[in-house]
């Protein structure tokens, strides 16, 4: 019920409709006047912001999502709006971290917070606490969006996923050691392949932290390269059971893996993300074992049934014999034995034979062919070639020989007639004549009388010899001792 007080005063008003108004139960005393409240802004608002706190504690409200932004500090704002109306809604980064899906505009939502006033602007908002898909199951939701994105960045398609090996070694399997999963497996890859080596990675395939141990695995068998094949396995579930191999982050290590990855998640019917990154999807964990090891067992079943084969054949054979020999007697056997004998001793005298024929001729082609080979070297010996160079640097050597000779010859005598040239210019051939030549004691050569001084030596130079003197006078006919 909604009550109001009405401060009101009647003027005028005679006494009896006074009395009157009383029976009707209105007051007509007077008021005080009212006295004025001046409000803070601030205080105002957190006067509200307190209000509306406590009135709206805990509340749905379903709208759509608009304005989506997400900003750096994680922090998730957007508005929920209806047909008429619109309302701001903050989500802080550890509520928005727990978020099954990824809030995108357009999308209906149920929204359970509770009502605020942001106290700066003055504006009425929702902090959220949780928020559902209106429609879908959150999960369901981030499966999609999971799925959507990495379907459109391609690491589903086909060209990049990688064969197994036909025939591996060893394979690595990430799983949890305590359920069903590992034993099926072992149990199904034992009976089809003894020899096949199994490394378990330990992990959690539920809850949280089951995703990044799971990767952890898948990371570890790729470092190791101990395993030619690495299959991530657990038993069927619900979607909430199934998360973690849901993961965005399980999903890109799979596509990453060098070596090729077996996905066998839950049952037939149940289809994660890591089914269909990884390199080959297997129904259930069995169905991977068998999938792996189908190469080898199809070996195995192939060498069995040619193994039966050929014992039925041998035991036919050996009967067919059986029943020949029964029916053959000693000395007709032992005659078809020499028969044979001598037939196999007569086609290999023909065989003999034409190994000599064709050898012979072998022989003789080899020979003429020796020959011209010999008659082409003998045509191209190098000795050959060499005595006829030989003959003929022998002539040129003589002819040089001749030449040097003549030569020789002809400067001998040009030189004689230079020599008795020379001889006879020479002063030396003068000599010879009687004259002499006289030099001072310097080896001046003197002309006249008068050049020599007393006292000094003389050589004179004869035709043969020489000659010493001493200068006794200075005149013009000097006198020398």
């Amino acid at each position: 019920m909604l009550r109001t007080h009405v401060d009101w005063e009647v003027v005028g008003v005679p006494e009896q409709q006074s009395r009157r108004g009383a029976q009707l139960g209105f007051s007509f005393e007077e008021a005080p006047a009212p006295q004025r409240r001046v409000w803070r802004v601030g205080d105002l608002n957190a006067q509200l912001r307190s209000e509306i706190e406590r009135s709206f504690q805990d509340i749905w409200v379903e709208g759509e999502i608009s304005d989506l932004r997400i900003a750096a500090s994680g922090h998730v704002y957007f508005n929920l709006k209806d047909d008429g109306a619109q309302l701001a809604v903050v989500m802080f980064r550890r509520q928005a971290s727990l978020l099954r899906f990824r809030p995108e505009d357009g999308l209906h939502i149920l929204l359970r917070g509770r009502l605020t006033v942001y106290e700066q602007r003055g504006s009425v908002q929702i902090v959220a606490e949780h928020l559902e898909p209106v429609g879908a199951g959150s999960l369901q939701m981030a499966f999609e969006q999971v799925k959507a994105q990495l379907q459109r960045e391609g690491l589903f398609d086909q060209a990049r996923k990688k064969p197994l090996p036909a025939f591996p070694h060893c394979v690595g399997i990430v799983t949890s050691p305590s359920g069903a999963v590992i034993r099926d497996f072992l149990n199904v890859a034992g009976r089809r392949h003894a020899a096949l080596k199994v490394l378990l990675y330990p992990a959690l395939v539920q809850g949280d932290g089951a995703a990044a141990e799971i990767a952890a695995g898948v990371r570890y068998f790729n470092q190791s390269r101990e395993v030619d094949v690495i299959v991530v396995a657990r038993g069927g579930g619900s979607l909430e059971d199934l998360m973690a191999f849901n993961s965005e982050g399980l999903a890109r290590v799979i596509a990453a893996s060098e070596l090729p990855v077996v996905s066998a998640v839950g049952h037939e019917t149940d289809f994660t993300i890591a089914d269909f990154v990884s390199d080959l999807r297997a129904p259930t964990p069995s169905a991977a074992a068998e999938l792996i090891t189908a190469a080898q067992h199809r070996i195995e079943e192939q060498v069995e049934e040619l193994s039966l084969r050929l014992q039925r054949a041998a035991r036919y054979a050996l009967m067919r014999a059986r029943d020949r020999l029964s029916r053959i007697s000693a000395p007709a056997a032992l005659a078809r034995f020499e028969d044979a004998l001598q037939r196999r001793q007569q086609r290999i005298d023909e065989l003999i034979l034409r190994i000599q024929t064709q050898l012979g001729r072998r022989l003789q082609r080899e020979a003429s062919r020796l020959q011209q080979v010999t008659e082409s070297l003998m045509r191209h010996d190098v000795r050959h070639r060499l005595r006829l160079t030989a003959g003929q640097l022998d002539a040129l050597s003589g002819r040089l020989a001749q030449a040097q000779h003549a030569g020789l010859e002809r400067r001998r005598a040009r030189v004689e007639a230079l020599e008795r040239m020379l001889h006879s210019l020479s002063p030396l051939g003068v000599l010879e004549r009687g004259y002499a030549l006289v030099y001072d004691d310097q080896g001046g050569l003197l002309r006249s009388a008068r050049e020599a001084q007393p006292g000094q030596t003389l050589r004179t130079r004869l035709a043969h010899g020489t000659v010493e003197s001493r200068v006794t006078t200075t005149s013009e006919e000097a006198t020398t001792e």
